[in-house]
């Protein structure tokens, strides 16, 4: 690799270097921070919203690669951020933005990934790397740059293959609040909803708000005492990153509030962790659905809802049949399946207070198909509320 290259304004560019583990190579240019960075290789299929994408803490861990070609060109801002940080492991585009043209704009995204350190590679084939990807399956790599750009293919891929796999990988105290708090209603209030704060976007918490619901956040260190505690009218888990079959507590807490009757409604990772909850297990998927155009069937009103998804791990139910929970919480159905490839994208319980999702119907940065969710948990819990007056 040349020492410098050009990118089409002329400029120099350092060398950088995207290696995973199997071997495969990407030679590219330097963006953002310079150095070295390892994670799981994953790819995201959204035209727009790569700054809801790198604030999403769902993302720990991995190293994001847009499908889409040009990225940047909206710059950053501080109204979209879906946390306080970015907190991918690195990131991958093919043609940055030489400039910022958005009059919401506050600074380049360069710029925020330089200041949050975070390893980036511009100027290879993205497309190639998909279809690898896609083939392959997601996997661990790594990105180099700056000195580390001079090891030699053989140390670099040594230090990819030592990094952790997902697959086991518990990542919700790298990403959960440190400190319960407390968002006020803005709507018509309904009652309180205890969160489990997995990894959450700042956006659910705004939709749960918006709905009647003084919003609790909790830790995920909380306990079942400690939800029960606050005497929630409803449970909520949050999106979040990492293998659920490592988060057995979790499971037992919710299975311990759902004995109490408490209405639950999950998100993403809450969704595979109602599905463990229920007696159902879970698996790891190739490449996993992330991105802002997921077709998905809602089966009870046959409407095809395109949809926002960012998960490598799936549940593993029955879609053609209701099944009974080995866990004694009755009946459970499928309530929504991918149509790309069958993957269970929802869980209905038929005999207690609870539902759950795999997409992010909050929506950001789209599209806005799935937010009549946030209607339904609303509607759960007041009947909940009022067949215990």
């Amino acid at each position: 690799m040349p020492e410098t290259a050009r990118t089409p304004d002329g400029r120099t560019s350092e060398p950088a270097v995207l290696v995973l583990e199997d071997g495969k190579r990407y030679e590219g240019r330097a963006y953002g921070a310079r150095g070295r960075t390892l994670g799981e290789a994953v790819f995201a299929t959204g035209m727009t919203g790569y700054q809801e994408t790198l604030t999403d803490p769902s993302y720990a861990g991995q190293i994001v690669m847009m499908t889409a070609p040009h990225i940047g060109n909206t710059g950053m801002n501080d109204e979209d951020e879906e946390s306080s940080r970015i907190w991918v492991a690195g990131f991958i585009v093919r043609d940055p933005s030489r400039v910022v043209s958005n009059f919401r704009s506050q600074r380049s995204l360069d710029d925020d990934l330089v200041a949050s350190g975070v390893v980036g590679i511009s100027g290879i084939d993205t497309r190639a790397v998909t279809r690898h990807l896609r083939s392959a399956g997601a996997m661990r790599a790594g990105i180099f740059s700056g000195d580390d750009a001079g090891l030699t293919h053989g140390e670099q891929l040594a230090l990819v293959q030592s990094g952790a796999e997902m697959t086991g990988r518990n990542l919700s105290g790298e990403v959960s609040t440190a400190e319960r708090y407390t968002v006020e209603a803005t709507g018509e209030r309904v009652g309180s909803v205890a969160v489990l704060d997995l990894g959450v976007k700042a956006s659910t918490l705004e939709y749960l708000a918006q709905r009647g619901f003084d919003v609790h956040v909790l830790p995920q260190t909380a306990t079942a005492d400690d939800v029960l505690a606050l005497e929630p009218d409803a449970l909520f888990f949050s999106n979040g990153p990492g293998d659920p079959e490592a988060s057995d507590r979790h499971v037992d807490l919710l299975r311990t509030v759902l004995r109490h009757e408490v209405p639950y409604f999950g998100i993403c990772f809450g969704n595979q962790l109602l599905g463990r909850a229920l007696g159902f297990g879970t698996y790891k998927l190739t490449f996993g659905h992330r991105g802002i155009n997921q077709p998905v069937l809602d089966r009870a009103t046959g409407r095809v809802e395109i949809t926002a998804h960012n998960h490598g791990f799936a549940v593993d139910a029955p879609i053609d049949r209701v099944s009974e929970s080995s866990e004694g919480f009755g009946r459970v159905e499928v309530s929504h399946v991918d149509l790309n490839d069958n993957v269970v994208e929802g869980l209905n319980c038929l005999d207690i207070p609870a539902f759950s999702v795999q997409y992010h119907p909050e929506s950001a940065a789209g599209p806005h198909d799935a937010n009549y969710l946030f209607d339904r948990f609303r509607d759960m819990v007041i009947a909940s509320k009022e067949s215990k007056a």
